[in-house]
């Protein structure tokens, strides 16, 4: 169970925060989510979205779909696409925006987890293509979606 955080009072953010949070940091990780969405109000002046919902579009945009599951079958590997479970979606999406996030170069780690919301919400960036390659993969191996059960 998770607690809503302080701020806008949603389990969504508590659940991004405790995946940004190194060493049980929590208040640093919290620090560093509210710094971005206020730069992402910077950037963002002339858009009638508040910051959290542009970081939940950006999330929205960067979750998958479906996913490829390695399946052996008479000793061959087969990348079996798969759909996703709500759960697992959001947790991917949270971990590869995070993830994208800390690969950019930048100052400070609210800075670039800024960068990577606003490219996410205008559907470009790591994040986005991560999710795109997925997609790519599972549509590739469709042939394969027998082999689920």
């Amino acid at each position: 169970m998770v607690l809503p955080d302080p701020v806008f009072n949603d389990q969504r953010v508590s659940k991004f925060v405790n995946h940004l949070m190194y060493d049980g940091k929590k208040n640093t990780a919290y620090e560093i989510f509210y710094n971005a969405l206020k730069n992402v109000e910077n950037k963002l002046p002339g858009e009638e979205k508040s910051a959290l919902e542009v970081w939940r579009k950006a999330l929205e945009n960067v979750t998958p779909q479906l996913e490829v599951k390695s399946r052996r079958i008479g000793g061959a590997t087969f990348q079996v696409p798969t759909e996703i479970r709500p759960e697992r979606k959001e947790s991917i999406s949270m971990k590869n925006l995070i993830a994208f996030a800390r690969k950019r170069g930048g100052k400070s780690m609210a800075e670039k987890l800024c960068a990577e919301i606003l490219d996410a919400y205008n559907e470009q960036g790591g994040a986005f293509k991560r999710k795109e390659d997925m997609h790519r993969m599972a549509e590739a191996n469709r042939a394969f979606a027998h082999f689920r059960f």
